[in-house]
């Protein structure tokens, strides 16, 4: 196999400007957004110093996207998905302005900062499955999983730098000039999006209200690969996301030791971007649902693997590989829906995408920490692992199509 083969997919890039300027506009946003999140966490902390109220920047995130994704998925697949992504792009930079008002000037409460969190959230909600029809409307059928792999591998590398950098403006320039910076950030993305032709779903709209999100719902639970790619992702989240157990296991394997606990979460990120940058010749297969339940598994037995380590740099070794076999995972599950879900039907079926991605890792985190109450971190991790293989495992049995099926591959 040649290495060009085996590096990222890089032809959506040159077949497609607009693809080209969406991804250098989501890139940008992404980042600003890491620096908004490390801001967000700073400046509450700075205010309270109170864990209740920094957990609570994590609730002002994620409820919005789970009580609001499904009515806007069925919003969006009513109508032309490019103005209402850049109608919701508008309103997450105001929102963002704001923060950056009160940076400079000062004497908001604590609450009024969570309520613009919140607010952003609202918008990001609507915005995500807007955004989420783009790349199979624009890129032919067997580059869709080559283009959400670049989007994966530049989110990814994001999440490295963002949160460094947000560190290094905070102590620079203060607040609001990092909230100020996510603002202008939206310009990109708007940029981005803007040149798009109107996207109407093809196909009959979808039903206004509560009858369009049933109809999306049905369309899940009849469909059993997409079914199938959804459950596999919240067993991978929910039975052994190990954020919260990392403090626990660091106190209790590496000594307590905070540069140890620093480069547990890099080392996920590491991985996440290694395994999507070697990407190419997983993205050329055409199995989508033969490597999301192969890295699914992978995730599950490396972190319970992981809580039986007792050398840090072996540890760190199984969260590369954690992070490699997520960030392929997440890959081929966004493959999945967007190949197999009809279009009149992508926004909803994207929005339950979004808040299976957002809800499985706080549900995991928080079975992590009870698990962890009742006996110890490394019995969370390995229980936590152990049971991610099996449920991994009886997805693929009992689901044949997700297994076996495959999307159009490249002959070129």
């Amino acid at each position: 196999m040649s290495l060009a083969r085996t590096l990222i997919d890089v032809r959506p890039l040159r077949t497609s400007p607009v693809f080209r300027r969406l991804l250098i506009g989501r890139t940008v946003s992404v980042l600003g957004s890491f620096m908004t999140m490390v801001t967000v966490m700073y400046q509450v902390w700075d205010m309270t110093h109170s864990t209740v109220w920094s957990g609570a920047v994590g609730l002002a995130q994620a409820l919005p996207m789970v009580c609001v994704g499904l009515f806007a998925g069925s919003w969006v697949d009513r109508g032309d998905r490019r103005r209402i992504f850049l109608v919701a792009t508008v309103g997450q930079a105001v929102c963002v302005l704001l923060l950056a008002v009160q940076g400079f000037t000062g004497g908001v409460p604590v609450a009024g900062i969570l309520a613009l969190v919140a607010a952003g959230s609202c918008f990001g909600a609507v915005g995500g499955p807007a955004a989420g029809v783009f790349v199979p409307r624009l890129l032919p059928k067997e580059q869709v999983a080559a283009g959400l792999a670049l989007n994966q591998v530049t989110g990814q590398a994001m999440m490295l730098l963002g949160p460094a950098l947000g560190g290094v403006f905070l102590g620079l320039f203060g607040i609001g000039v990092c909230y100020l910076l996510d603002a202008l950030s939206f310009g990109l993305a708007f940029y981005g999006a803007f040149g798009l032709p109107a996207l109407p779903p093809e196909g009959e709209p979808s039903r206004a209200g509560l009858h369009g999100v049933l109809d999306g719902l049905c369309f899940l639970a009849g469909h059993r690969v997409v079914r199938g790619a959804l459950i596999t992702d919240l067993a991978a989240t929910v039975l052994s996301m190990p954020v919260s157990l990392f403090p626990l296991i660091n106190a209790e394997r590496f000594g307590d030791d905070p540069r140890t606990l620093g480069l547990f979460l890099s080392a996920l990120a590491v991985g996440g971007v290694t395994a999507t940058a070697l990407s190419g010749s997983v993205t050329r297969l055409g199995r989508p649902g033969l490597v999301m339940l192969c890295g699914a598994g992978a995730w599950g037995a490396a972190l319970g693997l992981f809580g039986l380590m007792t050398n840090p740099w072996a540890g760190l070794g199984l969260l590369v590989v954690a992070g490699a076999a997520d960030a392929l995972s997440v890959v081929s599950r966004s493959t999945i829906v967007q190949t197999c879900t009809p279009d009149a039907l992508l926004g909803r079926v994207t929005a339950a995408e979004q808040i299976v991605g957002q809800a499985g890792p706080h549900l995991g985190n928080m079975r992590g920490g009870l698990v962890a109450g009742w006996s110890s971190g490394a019995t969370a991790l390995v229980t936590g692992g152990l049971l991610c293989v099996l449920a991994v495992a009886y997805v693929g049995t009992s689901t044949p199509e997700l297994r076996d099926g495959a999307v159009v591959p490249d002959e070129a």
